[in-house]
Order: structure tokens, then C-alpha cells, then sequence
């Protein structure tokens, strides 16, 4: 019988996968192609300007955006703008992880937990714009898709400093190089807290003259005290890694504080709404359920997972240097192999896998609350279009209450389940495990972002 090591070794002969500092013919192709199509735009935006911009993405995609931005609010998504943001998506996503794995940054459970801290910052300001908390001379900044990139560049100024100034002690193991790593990023990361503060919120407060400042300064503390319990309590993780979750966590929380004391003393909007009762009940619902399936599926996979964990691999990712054909060449070769044994069920208790579930579940039932029991509307054109169809459904079966949006919430449940017995079949070889995080994160932008806005809203009644 054949080892692990001779299994793997004779796999890897059979069709090696390429090293992951090399680009796959695919991945040349579309990364010329980027690069082709941004010097393109760039050239015709120059001497096409009115063609390309006035009469092109103007009306398209600016137009909406500040329509979105102004005291009205809550522009609808058009089909050619929906169709633009989602290729963006899916080319960003190809592109990305290949440039990723070129620079070997970390693709596994941690990066995707300092992912997740800015896939939460950008609708916990998205709320406050919402509650008209930002002045009108910067609120387009918070408006889909502009936040996204304007986050984005918070986090590569952030990953980028904690990288140059950290990462040449990555791996190394001692109290003497963790106390320069400590003194290397604690400075610039509170720095950078306190300019984003500065920047963002400071200017907000002269336009709110009536609203206290209480939850405001406990935030502040708390929110500086959260980075520094981060980077404390992240020894022996790469740089960029704590970084990016020490500073996406920290913004999180100091922007969450301003919600509590929008709760606390509400300030009038530019609508003229004023906050008058606050909704508890549709936490139980929006985050109560995923939560509960999550929880189901974890326990499902735990013991798989530690399993895997204990032989030293990772759910759903081949031995180093085994390509996809040859592991699916192999028949009952692999049948006793532990990636191929224990990978499904271990995949179900993979933070990759509950994050897409919980966000994609959350994201259904906060459009179900928000639109069934409590009259808001939905801005994206495909869900608005399932909504309708809901409608449809209950007139047909004389149900009165509601809109329809239950329609959405169960095909979101079906989506994500389709998702996640993707995610549990595919296995991917080492070089392309960027990827499967790249796929988390747009799942989350356009799964979790969103429900978690709603149920902001919906918190705050704005």
C-alpha cells in the first residue's frame, strides 16, 4: 500500500500544477486585458469625453449615485449599470487573485476574518449615510459602488504600511522581534484611525449641533482600545493580516458607536424624518436564523474539520503540487486520501462557507422584514423584478399581507445553497486558494453588506 508521501509525489508527476508565481495562459490573457481595457478607457475618457462620460456612464452610473447621495435618497439600480458593476465584480475577482498569489499574500481563515471586518465598516457607514449623518459635500462617497472602492483604498494604504513596516519579521518567533512588530505598527495604525476619524466624522459634528456626544467619546476609546487588543492578541499572524483586521475591526466599532447615539439623540435629517421608535424584534429574525443554520452546519463538519486540521491539510485543497486532473484522474487512488475523504463535511464548518451563509441568509430575511412589515423598497433591478414575481404569487393565492419579498428571501436560501455544494464538491489546487477568498468576498459584498444595512436601517427607522 502506498504512503501519503509516494500517493502524492506519484500524482504530482502525472500533471504538476504550475508554481504559483507563475501565471496560467488564462490569467495572461485576462490581465492584458485589463490592462488593455483601462488604457483604452482612460484614452477615449481624454478625447471622447463626451461621448464616453456626458453621454455614456454619466447617465448611467454618476447620475444615480448622486441621485442616491442627495436628501431624497435611495436612487434605483438600472439594468445597464447592475450589468457593469457585476462584470467589474467577476473581472476584479480573476484578476486580483492572480496578482494575490504573485505577491504570496496569505489566502487562509485569517485574511478572510480582516475581509470580513471591512465587508462590515462599509454598511455600518452606508447607515449613517442613510441617517443624512455625513454633509452633502462628501455623502457621495458612501454610495454603492463608490464606498466599496473608497474602502478599498483605506485598505490597500493599510495593508500596504503594515506590510512594509512588519512583514520582514513574518514567521519568526520570539518576544524581542514581537515587541518591534508591536512598536512598527501600533503608531501608524493609530494614526491612521485617527485621520480616518478626522476625515470622515469630525466634520459631520458642526452640521449636528443638537446631538450629543456620549456614545461618540466612549466609541472613540473603545474603538482605539479594540486595535490595540488586536494587534496584542494576533502574535504569529502575517503583517497584512493584522493590519487590515486590527484597523478594519477598530473603524467598525467607532462607526457602530455613532449608530448608538443616533439611538440615543437622533438628529433631523435633510428629509426632514425624525427617528421615533426603534425596531429590536427584526434581530431575532435577520440574524437569529442564519445564525441558527450556521450553527447546524458547524457542528455537522467540527470533527471533520479537526481531523483534516490534525493531518496537517486544508478542506477542499489539493496536496502541494497535484493539479485538478490528476487528483480527478486518479480514481479509487485517492478514495482513502484525507482531502478527499473528509473535505465535504469539513467544508461545512469552513468560515468561508458559514460567512457566504450567513450573509447571503441575513441578506433574504432583512429584505423580507424590511419590505413585508415595514413598506421599504427594493432599489436593485433583478430583486425588485423576484419581488414582483412574489407579489404576483400572493394575489394568486390571496394572501394579503405583504409585497411578495419572501419570494426573495427563499431563492436567496436556494442560491447560497447552490453555492455551498459548489464550495463542498470543488476541490482547487494550492496555487489557487486566493481565489476561493476572492469569491467569499464578492458573495459577502453582495450578500452580507447589503442585509446589514437593512437591518441598520430598520434599527435606526431611518
Amino acid at each position: 500500500m502506498q504512503s501519503l508521501e509516494e500517493l502524492e509525489e506519484q500524482l504530482a508527476s502525472k500533471h504538476p500544477s504550475l508554481p504559483s508565481d507563475v501565471y496560467s495562459p488564462l490569467e495572461k490573457g485576462t490581465l492584458w486585458l485589463a490592462v488593455f481595457g483601462l488604457v483604452a478607457f482612460l484614452v477615449s475618457f481624454l478625447f471622447a469625453n463626451d461621448v464616453v462620460w456626458d453621454d455614456g456612464l454619466k447617465p448611467i452610473i454618476w447620475d444615480p449615485i448622486m441621485e442616491d447621495a442627495g436628501s431624497a435618497g435611495d436612487a434605483d439600480y438600472n439594468s445597464m449599470n447592475t450589468l457593469i458593476y457585476t462584470l467589474s465584480m467577476l473581472a476584479s475577482v480573476v484578476v486580483l487573485q492572480a496578482l494575490f498569489r504573485k505577491a504570496d499574500f496569505p489566502a487562509d481563515d485569517r485574511m478572510l476574518l480582516a475581509l470580513l471586518t471591512w465587508v462590515c465598516l462599509a454598511p455600518v457607514l452606508r447607515v449613517l449615510e442613510d441617517a443624512d449623518f455625513f454633509g452633502s459635500e462628501m455623502d457621495w462617497l458612501f454610495i454603492s459602488p463608490i464606498i466599496h472602492l473608497h474602502l478599498a483604498l483605506w485598505l490597500i494604504v493599510v495593508a500596504g504600511l503594515s506590510q512594509f513596516l512588519a512583514s520582514q519579521w513574518d514567521g519568526i518567533e520570539s518576544d524581542r522581534i514581537e515587541g518591534k512588530i508591536r512598536k512598527a505598527l501600533l503608531p501608524i495604525l493609530f494614526l491612521m484611525l485617527f485621520f480616518h476619524w478626522a476625515f470622515l466624522y469630525q466634520p459631520a459634528y458642526l452640521a449636528h449641533e443638537q446631538m450629543g456626544m456620549f456614545w461618540i467619546v466612549i466609541g472613540f476609546v473603545v474603538s482605539f482600545a479594540v486595535l490595540l487588543g488586536i494587534v496584542f492578541q494576533t502574535r504569529g499572524w502575517p503583517a497584512i493580516t493584522r493590519g487590515m483586521f486590527a484597523f478594519g475591526a477598530s473603524a467598525s466599532v467607532l462607526g457602530l458607536f455613532h449608530w448608538f447615539q443616533f439611538l440615543d439623540t437622533p438628529w433631523t435629517q435633510e428629509s426632514l424624518r425624525v427617528s421615533e421608535s426603534i425596531a429590536w424584534w427584526p434581530l431575532l429574525v435577520v440574524f437569529g436564523i442564519p445564525g441558527g443554520v450556521c450553527y447546524l452546519m458547524y457542528r455537522r463538519g467540527y470533527e471533520d474539520a479537526l481531523q483534516l486540521k490534525l493531518t496537517g491539510y486544508e478542506a477542499g485543497v489539493l496536496p502541494e503540487g497535484v493539479s485538478v486532473k490528476a487528483w480527478e484522474d486518479a480514481g479509487d487512488e485517492i478514495e482513502n486520501h484525507p482531502v478527499e475523504m473528509l473535505s465535504r463535511t469539513a467544508l461545512l464548518a469552513s468560515p468561508m462557507v458559514l460567512a457566504m451563509v450567513f450573509g447571503q441568509l441575513c441578506d433574504g430575511f432583512a429584505t423580507m422584514v424590511g419590505i413585508d412589515y415595514f413598506g421599504y423598497g427594493e432599489k436593485h433591478v433583478v430583486s425588485n423584478q423576484v419581488i414582483v414575481y412574489g407579489g404576483e404569487l400572493n394575489s394568486m393565492l390571496g394572501i394579503e399581507f405583504g409585497e411578495g419579498a419572501w419570494l426573495f428571501a427563499l431563492l436567496k436560501a436556494v442560491l447560497i445553497g447552490a453555492i455551498s455544494w459548489m464550495f463542498v464538491e470543488m476541490k482547487v489546487e494550492k496555487r489557487q486558494r486566493h481565489i476561493r477568498i476572492l469569491i467569499v468576498l464578492a458573495v459577502l459584498i453582495v450578500g452580507l453588506a447589503p442585509g446589514l444595512r437593512d437591518i441598520g436601517r430598520l434599527m435606526l427607522g431611518v
